[in-house]
C-alpha cells in the first residue's frame, strides 16, 4: 500500500523505508479507529467494495493492456517462448519466492470465523472458498505475467512491481495521467484487505481466550459495537512498522516480514495437520454417516498434500533468494529462524503456561465482557 501510494505522491518515496513506516502506522491506526466505531459490518462492506474497485478492475485493465502492448509489436522483458516456460534453475535460490504463493493463501481460513453471520452456511461459505480459490490463481498469475513484459526482472520491486508495469504500459498509450487514479484504486484494495486482517486473526484469539482463559480480562474486552481490543494489537504493529525506516532495502525488509508470515502460517497448519486434520478423518471414518453442513472431498489426499507442502515451503523458506545478491545467508537463516521461533512456538507457549481458569468466560461466543 506504501508503495502504490508512492505512485501517486512521489514515485521515488516507493523504496524510501521511513515514507513506508509513516504509511503503515498511520493507516494501521486510522484502521483500528474505523474497526472500534464501525464493527465487523463496517469491515464485511469494505473488504468487498476494495476487492472489486482495487483489484479485479486494475488487474483486469494491467491484463488488457499488457496484451495490446505486445500485440503494436513491443518485445516482451521475459522471453516468452516455450524454453523459458520454467524458470531458470540456477539452485533452491532461483525458486524461493514461490514461497510467496503459499502467502498468497495465508488467511483463507480466517473467514471460518464469520460462518456463523451467513444465513446458509452449508452451501454459501464452500461456494465462497471455491471461488475465492480460484480468484487467488487468477488474480496473481495474469497481473503479474503482463508485469514480466513490460519492467526487466531485474528491475521489478517487490513492493512496487504493479504499478512499475502501470507506469509504463499507460505512458505507451499517452494516458500517464491514470497512473495516481489506479494507484489510489489499488490503495484501496489494500486497505480492505487490511480490514479483513486488522478484525479477523484477533477476534479468533479473543473467543479462543475466553473459552480456554488464554489472556487476562483485558484483553478480552469488546466494545459497545462487539470489536475486541485492539490497541495492543495497534502498539505492536508501530514497532514492527519502525523496522521498515531501519533495513536499508524496502524490498528485502517486505520479504523477509512475508517469509517469516507465511512459514508461522504453514507451521500452524502442520501442528492443524497433526490434530484437527486427523479427528477430522477419524470421524468420518467412525461416524461416517453423521449429519454434516459439508464433506471436503479426498480428506485423505488433501491433508497428504498439504502436509508435505507445508513441509517443503518452510524448508525453501530459509533460502536467501538470489535476488538478495551477496548478503550473508546465515544472518537471513537467522532472522526467519529466530521469527518463526518467537512468534510460532515461543509466544504460545507462554500463553499455554500461564492461563488461568479464573480467565475464562461462560460465553465465548458472546460479543461483550
Amino acid at each position: 500500500m506504501a508503495s502504490t501510494l508512492a505512485y501517486v505522491i512521489d514515485p521515488n518515496l516507493a523504496s524510501n523505508g521511513v515514507f513506508t513506516a509513516v504509511v503503515i502506522i498511520v493507516g494501521y491506526w486510522a484502521g483500528v479507529m474505523l474497526a472500534l466505531r464501525g464493527g465487523i459490518g463496517v469491515i464485511a462492506r469494505l473488504a468487498s467494495s476494495g476487492v472489486l474497485i482495487g483489484t479485479l478492475i486494475p488487474g483486469a485493465i494491467l491484463v488488457l493492456l499488457g496484451m495490446v502492448y505486445l500485440l503494436q509489436g513491443n518485445g516482451s522483458a521475459a522471453p516468452m517462448d516455450a524454453a523459458n516456460l520454467l524458470p531458470a534453475w540456477t539452485g533452491i535460490a532461483s525458486i524461493v519466492l514461490i514461497v510467496s504463493n503459499f502467502g498468497a493463501y495465508s488467511g483463507m481460513e480466517m473467514n471460518a470465523v464469520h460462518v456463523n453471520e451467513l444465513k446458509n452456511p452449508a452451501k454459501e461459505f464452500p461456494r465462497a472458498m471455491f471461488i475465492a480459490v480460484i480468484l487467488v490463481l487468477v488474480i496473481p498469475i495474469l497481473p503479474q505475467l503482463s508485469i514480466s513484459w513490460v519492467v526487466p526482472a531485474d528491475q521489478i520491486s517487490l513492493t512496487a512491481g504493479v504499478m512499475q508495469a502501470f507506469s509504463v504500459i499507460l505512458g505507451q498509450f499517452g494516458l500517464s495521467f491514470l497512473v495516481p487514479i489506479i494507484g489510489l484504486a489499488i490503495v484501496a484494495a489494500s486497505l480492505a484487505g487490511f480490514m479483513t486482517w486488522l478484525s479477523g486473526p484477533s477476534r479468533s484469539l479473543l473467543l479462543v481466550a475466553k473459552d480456554g482463559g488464554y489472556l487476562p480480562p483485558y484483553f478480552q474486552k469488546t466494545n459497545a459495537a462487539g470489536v475486541q481490543v485492539l490497541v495492543t494489537q495497534g502498539w505492536l504493529t508501530t514497532a514492527l512498522a519502525l523496522l521498515f525506516a531501519l533495513v536499508p532495502a524496502v524490498s528485502n525488509a517486505y520479504w523477509i516480514f512475508m517469509t517469516i508470515t507465511t512459514s508461522v502460517y504453514l507451521l500452524v497448519y502442520l501442528l492443524v495437520y497433526l490434530w484437527l486434520f486427523v479427528s477430522a478423518y477419524r470421524l468420518c471414518k467412525l461416524r461416517p454417516d453423521h449429519p454434516r453442513g459439508y464433506r471436503a472431498p479426498a480428506l485423505t489426499l488433501l491433508c497428504a498434500v498439504g502436509f508435505i507442502s507445508s513441509v517443503a515451503a518452510i524448508a525453501i523458506s530459509f533460502v536467501p533468494p538470489s535476488q538478495f545478491g551477496s548478503g550473508s545467508p546465515w544472518a537471513f537463516v537467522g532472522i526467519v529462524g529466530g521469527g518463526m521461533l518467537i512468534l510460532g512456538l515461543l509466544i504460545p507457549l507462554v500463553l499455554i503456561k500461564t492461563r488461568k481458569p479464573s480467565w475464562r468466560v461462560s460465553d465465548p461466543q458472546g460479543v461483550s465482557s
